[in-house]
């Protein structure tokens, strides 16, 4: 069964948004409910610290690494959180997305896969 993407902010030109466009277009049936354009909406630190204290579990990807924060049961430090939602610009990555109460910053393949349930 297909998964929602609850929330979605990525930019056209980037390689990384490129890919999780890319792979959810190949599993197919993954939809995005909103959508921002970072390169029109630009989300600062402070801004991307109250977008994640909103979720339960924050989960940032780069590359093969993965770190997985639960902000209900350890919830990290604000540098903690900072050091994997800002990207080089000084804003939120892209692309970051909610589904349900995960927040996803970055794209890896087989982390996409399990939160969206394919």
């Amino acid at each position: 069964m297909a998964k929602k993407i609850d929330w979605m902010y990525d930019r056209k030109s980037c390689v990384t948004c490129k890919k999780a466009r890319g792979y959810m277009e190949s599993v197919g049936g993954v939809t995005v409910s909103e959508k921002k354009e970072a390169s029109k909406e630009r989300i600062s630190p402070e801004e991307a610290l109250k977008l994640a204290r909103t979720a339960d579990r924050v989960v940032a990807m780069k590359g093969q690494k993965v770190v997985e924060f639960d902000l209900k049961k350890n919830p990290p430090s604000d540098e903690e959180l900072l050091a994997v939602l800002i990207g080089p610009t000084g804003n939120l990555r892209a692309p970051t997305a909610f589904v349900g109460k995960t927040m996803m910053v970055g794209f890896h393949e087989e982390t996409y896969k399990t939160i969206l349930g394919l």
